[in-house]
């Protein structure tokens, strides 16, 4: 034996008859992102989708500044904005069915809100009222999940799991690009393509994973490109561009529902905003960066399609401003009343059927609350 084949380094050449189960090609992405905005192919997009999805990029640019707004003011202990991301937000809700499942990060409440979750229940648990806030079953929108990537994994599984009962389910989970590093990440992929399950993956790739730039996180030419490794198609989208993102996600759907299995999508956008309100974006980036990025906002560039086809006006903007308004005071009003919170609740959502622990547990807690109700005449409500 050499002292090659000794150090492991060794490969054998593979048998003649050796083939690629899949021709890699037709699964590398674009070169380029994918654009339709400013493009020929704008002249073929949908007039009542480009005003849809510019009313609702208006809404979704409100809804980030005055959730950021009761942040500041104590209302929320945090609140991650999507300013400058909105095009991907509201994309992915509207490229779903009323059937079909959104499994959203943390960054993404504005998603759920356009698939239909109440604004206030999307806030809930950044509110650090409830688990979760909102029924998911009632809008088909999974939990907003904290830890990274979690959630594709449990939207391989339901997608899976629908295609074997036979639904015809396509489940879209969303994550950023930090989210990539890690291994849920990898085994979602992994499971997607070997099942050949109905689900979508659409990477933000707003350029940071907190304060670590992309460079630091892959060398891959693209996020896209992992998808080849996994066996399925990597398509790269501009993220900022709605008409794009929305129209290469809809593809990405109608191929999973009709049996062509996973697809990874990478849309290149930008976050505006910190990271949180607790992260200090001024140290790990410059504000010429982000003001180049201001050039490339995503309502600006559907503003000028529009309005280059006739199909908006100032009163059209009048009309997307004034809804946001609207959405956004009441918001605004509802969030500022302070939730009727029953302590007992702890204890009634963890399993169906309580353990002796938290039966003990509860009933402790209730003789502290007796005890400091007797004390203070109910004053600790």
């Amino acid at each position: 034996m050499t002292v090659m084949e000794q150090r492991g380094a060794y490969r054998p050449s593979p048998p003649p008859a050796w083939q690629p189960r899949t021709d890699p090609a037709p699964l590398l992405p674009d070169a380029e992102p994918y654009r339709v905005l400013g493009t020929e192919a704008a002249a073929k997009a949908d007039p009542d989708l480009l005003r849809r999805l510019y009313a609702e990029l208006v809404r979704g640019r409100r809804y980030n500044a005055q959730a950021t707004a009761l942040t500041k003011q104590g209302r929320l202990a945090v609140y991650p904005s999507s300013t400058g991301q909105e095009a991907c937000e509201v994309a992915a809700a509207l490229a779903l069915e009323e059937r079909d499942w959104l499994f959203p990060s943390y960054r993404d409440t504005l998603a759920a809100v356009a698939r239909g979750v109440d604004p206030v229940e999307a806030l809930t648990l950044l509110r650090g009222d409830w688990h979760t806030g909102y029924d998911p079953y009632e809008h088909r929108v999974a939990p907003l999940s904290t830890p990274l990537a979690t959630q594709l994994p449990h939207a391989v599984g339901l997608a899976h799991a629908a295609r074997i009962k036979g639904d015809d389910v396509v489940a879209l989970a969303m994550v950023g690009d930090g989210g990539t590093s890690e291994g849920d990440f990898h085994e979602a992929l992994n499971f997607a393509a070997v099942w050949q399950a109905p689900v979508v993956f659409l990477v933000q790739n707003n350029g940071f994973a907190i304060s670590v730039p992309l460079a630091k996180q892959t060398a891959a030419p693209s996020l896209a490109h992992k998808a080849v490794g996994y066996g399925m198609p990597g398509r790269l989208v501009d993220g900022n561009d709605a008409a794009a993102v929305h129209e290469v996600l809809g593809e990405a759907v109608r191929r999973a529902r009709e049996g062509g299995g996973p697809t990874l999508i990478e849309a290149v956008t930008y976050r505006i905003d910190a990271h949180t309100n607790a992260d200090d974006a001024t140290r790990y980036r410059g504000d010429a960066e982000v003001e180049a990025w201001r050039d490339h906002d995503p309502i600006a560039l559907l503003d000028r399609e529009l309005t280059a086809r006739g199909l908006l006006d100032e009163a059209g903007r009048e009309a997307a401003r004034d809804a946001a308004e609207a959405m956004a005071a009441d918001l605004r009003e509802r969030m500022n009343q302070d939730a009727a919170l029953d302590p007992a609740d702890l204890f009634a959502h963890v399993y169906a059927e309580p353990t002796p622990q938290l039966r003990e547990q509860e009933a402790q807690l209730r003789a502290e609350l007796d005890a400091e109700h007797d004390t203070h005449g109910g004053a600790h409500r």
